[in-house]
């Protein structure tokens, strides 16, 4: 477990929903990932991410799915690719990444409260 955060410090963390549009293959990845593009809504619009998600899912179950993601780290620079936010997700027993996802659909770009 990490250290203790405060309230405030969890309020910095700006996680919304997200519907995944567009999925492609990232072969210049060290480990292997899809680039994916996600749609957050007009205030944010639509956010580039690469997922090592290889495992469990492919471009077809992907396409559409609605996802939890960090949406206020800096961009972060991948090889040739430029991650804008940080989709999220939890390692499985095989230390493979299952989605972290919400139980029903909610409109893109909502907070996580």
């Amino acid at each position: 477990m990490s250290g203790e955060i405060s309230w405030a410090d969890f309020e910095k963390v700006d996680i919304r929903t997200g519907t995944v549009v567009e999925v492609l293959p990232f072969p210049e990845a060290r480990k292997p990932a899809f680039k994916l593009k996600i749609d957050f809504g007009p205030e944010i619009g639509v956010k580039k991410s690469s997922a090592q998600i290889t495992v469990h899912y492919t471009p077809e179950t992907l396409l559409g799915r609605q996802v939890l993601a960090v949406v206020n780290f800096p961009p972060r620079q991948i090889g040739p690719f430029r991650s804008e936010v940080l989709t999220l997700g939890f390692e499985d027993e095989a230390d493979a990444i299952v989605l972290a996802a919400v139980e029903r659909g909610t409109p893109n770009g909502r907070k996580m409260c």
